[in-house]
């Protein structure tokens, strides 16, 4: 455990790193060769650095979490390709990150068309490797031990809203005391 995470905790940690960072390092290049802006090549350098250690960070965690967490079967299978397509993608970034890094920074015009298309491929990897780790916790309970989900659906089960709550709307706002002439709910009512 490191600061109260286990591995399969700390994966879901810092697995947003590689789909907020990289996406956002090929767009701020787009943008950068399309407003002529250095600013923003900039911008792209650095999520693109931060977002290759970001992936290595997560894939980490996720080999450590692999060993640790309960699954199936099919939720195995799953991983197995989860864990293929976070290489490819690392692969990927990681080799725009050197060559950029070689490139102190910038690629010159006839590198950009191949750099960018390598970043949209990886980008679309990444966004199926990401539904795939959605899938996984979502749809086959990653991360919940196999004793735990016995009583989440049994605590499910016996969750129930009464109507008037389920016809309001969750952001409807508080009745207004003064017109209705009543009390508005404690806590206390207000909770199911």
């Amino acid at each position: 455990m490191f600061l109260g995470y286990d591995w399969p905790r700390l994966h879901a940690a810092v697995n947003d790193l590689p789909p907020a960072l990289l996406p956002l390092s090929v767009l701020f290049d787009l943008l950068g060769i399309a407003f002529k802006r250095e600013s923003l090549k900039a911008a792209a350098f650095w999520t693109l650095v931060f977002g290759v250690l970001g992936t290595g960070a997560a894939i980490v965690a996720g080999l450590m979490a692999e060993d640790v967490v309960q699954h199936s079967d099919q939720a195995h299978a799953i991983m197995e390709t989860h864990e293929t397509l976070a290489f490819i993608v690392l692969g990927i970034f990681g080799l725009l990150a050197m060559w950029r890094i070689v490139r102190r920074g910038v690629w010159n015009e006839k590198e950009q068309p191949i750099a960018l298309t390598a970043g949209v491929i990886g980008v679309a990897i990444l966004l199926y490797t990401a539904s795939l780790g959605g899938k996984l916790v979502f749809d086959h309970g990653l991360g919940i031990p196999t004793g735990r989900l016995g009583a989440i659906a049994g605590e499910r089960a016996a969750h129930h809203h009464d109507e008037a709550e389920e016809a309001a709307p969750a952001h409807a706002p508080a009745p207004d005391t003064a017109k209705a002439g009543a009390a508005a709910p404690t806590a206390d009512t207000a909770r199911h």
